[in-house]
Formats: C-alpha cells, structure tokens, sequence
C-alpha cells in the first residue's frame, strides 16, 4: 500500500509472460499474486496478475476495467513492462496516499518516506536488491490519476474506526502465530526468513522466503478487514471507485486501476457486484526473479 506520501475490444491487457513448458503456477486462477515453479517445485518468478473486466449484462459496449497488481519493490523489467502496458489506457487511476490530485514528479520521489509504510518498503528495496516502484514508475504521464485518500482522510477514517498502526501490527502478530501453530515451527516464516538472513545468497534466499508469504497475501491481510473492513483495504477502494465512477462517466473506456495486490479481491467484488462488470481474462508479470541465472557456457577450446 503507498503511503507518502487497440480500441476497446473486451479482451485482456496484453501483459502475459511467457510460460516455457513444464513451469506450472502454484495457486488458483482467483488469486492476483503467485509464485511460478517448475516441475520440481523450485521457485522461478513470483508474479503479479492483469485481470480484465467486461460489462456482464452489456449495458456498458467496449467498457473494460483492468485490475493490475503491484508489489511496491521488484526488477527493474517489471516497473519497465508495467510502464509500457500503462500507455494502452485511457486512464490509468493509481494509489498513493497524498492530497487530491497528487502528481508525482521525477523529484518528488527522490528521498525516503517519513511514514511508517514507506519506510519498510524503503528498506524491503536494500535488503532484497530491488527497485522501489516511485523510482520507476513514470507517473507524469497524462492518463495518470491520482485515486486514493489524502493523508487527512486517512488519519480521520483511522480514527472514526478506531484504528491505529499499533492494532493492525498486533493484528498481523496474531495471524503469524496462528498460522505458525497451523504449520509448526519448521514450516513457519519466521524460520524461513531467519533461515535467509544468515544465507551466502542473502537477497535471493529471502525473496524466496517473502514471495512465499505474497503468495497467500490475501489471507494475511485478513487480520486488517475483519467483518467491517479497515481504512488501508477496504475505505481507500471505496475511494478509489468513486474517482473510476466519474472516468466511466465521463466516457472512458479503458481504464487500468493500478493499486498493491492486496486491495484487489475487494476491488473485485465491487466491480461485479457495483459495476456490473464480469472477470474474461488475466496475464501476468513477473516480479521477482527467484532462481539464479544460468551460467555461461564456456566456449569449447580449439
């Protein structure tokens, strides 16, 4: 979650990547972040998904939504492919907690983040080697809308639910522990993390620790909703399609919401349940490279 901080033709982004035999994705077509392995079941990619939306009754002709999933740090082709699928919409609604109409220039992303959010990811970005997604994302284009609250909304509607970054960190502890007891204590990720940290291939081994824990990012943030939503998921969705409201409005047709992949299982349920709108297709991007390049074949002496 950021925190300050063709003509319309009904079929998916083309955003897909390439799949070589034998690779299989690990989870079901529902999920928006997965981890790609091989037949072996080693990890290759973890990958973010492009899920396309319709008109399910036909009502709106040639509307498509495209839901894309983010992880704020990842490879520099990843921000690289997402910058170029941007170009095909319309109008690309984007996340980041700032005030209205927030544009985002090459220098306003030049430093690290006060807020408690933008700081991990800060740190997320050194201990992994990756890029952090304000360094690459070109925000300054002119289909780019800013959708989501500003940091006055934010504090107010924690406060209105009784919320607070102390509660939602117990939260998550609490989903930890469980999840720990479920599994034991080999198959928990805080061994595997720990695991990682005192590795040779220190960034590798824990983005393969932590893509483990993405890949079932839905259930984590659980802890966040709980029966009557939260401010981080739930409020900042709300917000984020009413500005999609005003797009179809005003005659756009394709349209991308580009937010984290956490926020998209609600998103879809509204686009189906308050747009009626129907799921036709998804692509994925890889996010993380989690497998080691292969060496270089040394050239056969003469």
């Amino acid at each position: 979650c950021l925190a300050e901080e063709t003509p319309p033709s009904n079929k998916p982004a083309d955003a897909s990547v390439a799949k070589p035999t034998g690779e299989k994705p690990a989870v079901a077509a529902e999920k928006f972040i997965r981890v790609r392995r091989d037949e072996k079941g080693d990890p290759l990619v973890m990958e973010t998904a492009v899920v396309s939306f319709v008109s399910a009754d036909g009502a709106q002709p040639g509307l498509q939504v495209d839901l894309v999933g983010a992880v704020h740090v990842g490879d520099k082709k990843y921000y690289d492919d997402l910058n170029k699928l941007f170009e095909s919409y319309d109008v690309l609604l984007y996340e980041l907690v700032a005030p209205e109409g927030t544009r985002v220039t090459k220098e306003g992303r030049k430093g690290g983040s006060a807020h408690p959010l933008g700081a991990l990811q800060n740190g997320l970005k050194s201990l992994l080697e990756l890029e952090h997604q304000l360094d690459c994302i070109d925000y300054g284009k002119a289909n780019f809308v800013h959708a989501d609250m500003s940091p006055e909304e934010f504090n107010k509607t924690m406060s209105e639910r009784g919320e607070s970054w102390f509660k939602m960190f117990l939260q998550m502890m609490g989903q930890g522990m469980a999840q720990q007891a479920k599994n034991g204590p080999e198959g928990s990720a805080d061994v595997a993390i720990l695991m990682a940290l005192f590795s040779r291939d220190r960034p590798l081994k824990m983005k393969i620790a932590m893509a483990d824990q993405f890949e079932n990012l839905e259930g984590q943030l659980d802890a966040f909703n709980g029966a009557n939503g939260s401010t981080i998921i739930t409020e900042r969705n709300r917000k984020a399609f009413e500005v999609l409201a005003k797009q179809i409005k005003a005659g756009k047709k394709k349209i991308g919401v580009f937010y984290g992949a956490g926020h998209l299982p609600d998103m879809q349920k509204r686009l189906q349940k308050d747009f009626a709108l129907k799921r036709v297709g998804e692509n994925w991007l890889a996010a993380w490279t989690l497998s080691k390049p292969a060496a270089p074949v040394a050239a056969p002496k003469p």
